[in-house]
């Protein structure tokens, strides 16, 4: 049995077959990550062709500095989520500075606040993709099937009570998208980065 607050092995050996630079392994790195990577890119720049880019950067920076990863301060996922966001907010100040120079519109204020509601947004996913199955499966049929709790329950074959536990966990971690300094929240995820 592994210690508590031991990261994950699958982790370790991922980095250590990435510091060895065998090219499978970041095959199977971007495999498992690239969802979760463009996902994010595009949650913060809202645009496919910008998030393709940063999915490439953040998979190069990965190639190129595998040992900036360390197992001992969380989960890969977390970390490649928090690669991700530094990026694409960098990505999206600089082309908003560069627009907002070039357009001679809009404020410093306004692309700060499309930073933080992108960072908000991303973090929202990030915790909805994050969260057991089960809190995850209620959620979305509450959300998307509009379904109340009763529903809920039936659909998924559990108790009432359950199904009631389930949405108001899975809610209260969802609220935590926009506090910054949430534990949920993976590191270097706060705020606008």
């Amino acid at each position: 049995m592994a210690k508590k607050g031991a990261p994950p092995h699958w982790d370790r050996r991922m980095r250590q077959r990435l510091v060895r630079g065998e090219a499978a392994a970041l095959g199977e790195l971007y495999d498992r990550f690239a969802s979760l990577v463009h996902g994010l890119a595009h949650r913060v720049l809202g645009d496919e062709r910008a998030a393709d880019r940063i999915t490439r950067e953040v998979f190069a920076h990965v190639w190129e500095h595998p040992d900036a990863y360390d197992p001992r301060q969380g989960p890969l996922r977390s970390w490649m989520a928090s690669l991700t966001h530094r990026i694409a907010v960098q990505r999206l100040r600089s082309t908003g500075t560069a627009a907002q120079a070039r357009d001679g519109q809009g404020s410093p204020e306004a692309l700060e606040l499309r930073v933080r509601r992108a960072s908000a947004a991303a973090r929202a996913d990030y915790i909805v993709h994050s969260m057991p199955a089960p809190l995850r499966a209620a959620l979305e049929l509450a959300y998307f099937q509009r379904r109340d709790y009763r529903q809920t329950a039936a659909d998924l074959g559990i108790p009432e009570d359950e199904a009631r536990r389930r949405l108001r966990l899975g809610l209260q971690l969802l609220s935590t998208a926009h506090d910054t300094n949430s534990p949920g929240t993976p590191p270097g995820h706060g705020g606008a980065a």
